[in-house]
């Protein structure tokens, strides 16, 4: 939809289904305040949906103008279902980054509502702008009050992490105890608010609150339970990748190669292979500088019968800028560096420029897996 800041906006397939409901549901309560409009009070009500989604817009901006302010990389924003959401690459370094990075979220909410209360003491309530504003006044106080709760993966979670962080001086146990607490709301949310509903606590007439609005009513509680779990669920689940990302380290999990030169059979290329102890094969020009990779599936692919007839130059895949990474590469660095360029494998050198290796994608990914199947 745009690019503010560079940052890529989208929306999501499941919006259309959250305006088509918002409009439906607004349209009949205008139709209630403001009768004489008819049908126009559905066009009245699609206005005020999409003013809604453009104010939970500003909310995720804030929160990516907090993270380009600290040097993270921000890859999208994305307006879905239940809001939106900025979907930052990097974790903030500090627990105070952390958490001025969460609150400003609800902050912009907060003064959003105050803005629209301001423009409506200029209108008439009982008129069009006066519905509209008082509308986007209250559910802009929601969401400010709805992502301050402390739990992951709510803004007010983050805020949680960051405090816990900064007690106990682990991000980890910060993500913990916010994520178990955002389990426990989603709990709440579940069981409390169809009975908060039906007790007219809500502002609603208790003996009203039957048959499909109650249906309607623990529908919500279930879907906003299930996204506040599984985001906690999420929120630890990247904390324990973060955790051992260290442990992946582009010199131990390379591969030992022997240089070829492109003409050199199949059988002879690994026949030095297997005589130096190597796993892989890069393809050299007369002078030893690397060519290409043979790639590991290729040579599976050839026949043993036909191995001294092929040679290795056919096999190879040609190098890229992007193939060839420092041995000196581990954690986040290594996975970016493997994203930017994808491939199955990587040539692996020294500052020096010369041949360290040859790095397999699926190395890689095995031992992720591995250190991700440890307990933290």
């Amino acid at each position: 939809m745009g690019r503010p800041f560079g940052v890529p906006v989208y929306v999501a397939p499941s919006w259309f289904l959250v305006a088509i409901l918002i409009t439906w549901v607004f349209g009949g309560q205008i139709d209630r305040v403001l009768p004489e409009l008819g049908a126009a009070s559905y066009l009245v009500s699609l206005f005020f949906a999409v003013a809604f989604y453009a104010s939970v817009l500003v909310h995720e901006l804030a929160h990516t103008l907090a993270a380009l302010r600290f040097k993270l990389p921000v890859r999208r924003i994305q307006l879905q279902f239940f809001g939106g959401v900025s979907e930052i690459e990097k974790e903030a370094e500090t627990p105070g980054r952390e958490f001025v990075l969460a609150f400003v979220g609800p902050l912009l909410s907060l003064v959003l509502s105050g803005v629209f209360y301001l423009g409506l003491l200029a209108v008439d309530p009982g008129s069009v702008p006066g519905v509209l504003l008082a509308g986007l006044m209250i559910s802009n106080l929601i969401v400010a009050a709805f992502n301050l709760l402390p739990g992951l993966p709510l803004d007010g979670g983050r805020m949680l992490r960051a405090v816990v962080w900064k007690l106990s001086g682990k991000p980890m146990t910060g993500t913990i105890a916010a994520a178990w607490v955002g389990r426990a709301l989603a709990l709440s949310v579940l069981i409390g608010l169809p009975l908060l509903t039906q007790s007219g606590a809500l502002g609603s007439d208790a003996v009203d609150n039957v048959g499909m609005d109650t249906v309607l009513d623990a529908l919500l509680a279930a879907i906003l339970a299930a996204i506040i779990w599984t985001g906690a669920g999420n929120s630890l689940r990247m904390a324990r990748l973060r955790e051992h990302l260290p442990e992946l380290r582009a010199r131990t999990l390379t591969r030992r190669a022997v240089p070829v030169e492109t003409d050199t059979p199949l059988s002879e290329a690994l026949r030095r292979a297997n005589a130096a102890g190597a796993r892989a094969l890069v393809v050299v020009d007369a002078d030893g500088v690397p060519l290409s990779l043979v790639r590991e599936a290729a040579i599976v692919g050839v026949p043993e019968h036909r191995r001294p007839w092929v040679p290795v130059g056919g096999l190879a895949q040609d190098l890229t800028d992007g193939m060839r990474v420092s041995a000196e590469l581990a954690g986040e660095a290594l996975l970016d560096a493997l994203r930017a360029t994808p491939a199955t494998e990587y040539l692996v050198v020294e500052e020096t420029g010369e041949i360290y290796g040859v790095l397999s994608a699926a190395d890689v990914e095995r031992a992720f897996v591995k250190a991700m199947a440890r307990p933290s």
